[in-house]
């Protein structure tokens, strides 16, 4: 009985590609960038599992060229790159990999948050370029982040440690959500939920973003909400790039309307090397690593593993985000 064939579009850990070489013959993409759209297309022609990326744009017309298509696994928690619907009208189950990064990717927030608020890349290059002549009293002057207001857009598990980190700095922690978190969870977490956005833009030293990505958050922040911030705000974003108007954030930053930010997400990735926010000194910009640590990659990558091979079985997926599909 032959086996099933799995298309794995990036290297991931070692152990996820030995667990699935065990139930399936795969197939792994080799170079450091994905594949294109044409040859990912080409390449789940006779995939029973695929094993995608943020990277990865797996759409109607992808799963056409994937008749025998049983399961589609995406390392990460997003899934914005699929077209979930049509995955369930196709009755293709369709998985990510949660809570694994939640931690690790709160102490990336937060470590961009203390590094815009006290501006320690600027620093540093500063240093590098010989431009430290001797200490002075207004020096590289930034924000302090003890008993400031940190705001928290969208009370995830993410967002819920931030407001953790927050409270260890002594910060005063805000949230809007349209959902209300539980009484218990915010006196647990000494939370106060305001009741509309601009209010939390209003009253935040630091703003940090944990929505996913719909067309309700496309350019959530926009020009009209860097309006709403304080002249000493500090925006933080490692959610989605494009729930930022990336054109309204270089203008705020360029003209003193906010003080600085810190992305680990850019509306297009890479970052295009002639966008303006890079001639800024006041944006930290990373390469979407947010949940880059070797243990939680390796955790992501065996989750997405189960995923595949759960699929491949007819069983359920752990981490299903279309489950009506597992109810037919």
């Amino acid at each position: 009985m032959s086996r099933p064939r799995v298309f794995v579009s990036r290297i991931i850990a070692e152990k996820a590609l030995e667990k699935l070489s065990e139930e399936a013959d795969i197939e792994v993409w080799q170079d450091e960038l994905p594949p294109p759209y044409e040859v990912l297309s080409e390449k789940v022609r006779d995939a029973e599992g695929l094993l995608s990326l943020l990277t990865d744009k797996v759409d109607a017309a992808l799963m056409d060229a994937a008749p025998n298509l049983k399961v589609v696994s995406n390392l990460a928690v997003g899934y914005d790159n699929i077209d979930v619907a049509e995955a369930t009208r196709r009755g293709i189950p369709v998985s990510n990999t949660p809570e694994v990064l939640t931690s690790t990717t709160a102490d990336l927030a937060f470590t961009l948050l203390v590094s815009a608020a006290r501006r320690v890349v600027e620093a540093e290059k500063f240093t590098r370029a010989g431009k430290w002549k001797t200490w002075g009293p207004a020096l590289m002057l930034g924000q302090d982040i003890h008993h400031a207001t940190l705001g928290i857009i969208g009370l995830g598990r993410i967002g819920k440690e931030m407001a953790k980190r927050g409270k260890g700095f002594d910060m005063t922690v805000i949230y809007y959500d349209e959902y209300p978190a539980p009484v218990e969870i915010e006196k647990q977490l000494g939370l106060r939920r305001v009741s509309t956005l601009d209010e939390l833009l209003t009253e935040a030293d630091f703003i940090t973003i944990h929505v996913p990505l719909t067309e309700a958050t496309r350019h959530l922040i926009g020009e009209n909400e860097f309006e709403k911030m304080k002249p000493t705000a500090v925006l933080v974003n490692s959610a989605r790039g494009p729930v930022v108007d990336q054109k309204a954030l270089y203008n705020a930053l360029k003209s003193g309307q906010i003080f600085s930010a810190g992305l680990d997400v850019t509306e297009v990735e890479p970052i295009p090397q002639d966008d303006p926010l890079l001639t800024l000194d006041n944006v930290i910009i990373l390469p979407h690593i947010a949940s880059g640590s070797f243990v939680t990659r390796e955790k992501m990558a065996l989750m997405a593993a189960d995923n595949i091979i759960a699929g491949l079985k007819g069983k359920p997926l752990p981490n299903c985000v279309n489950p009506e599909v597992q109810q037919r």
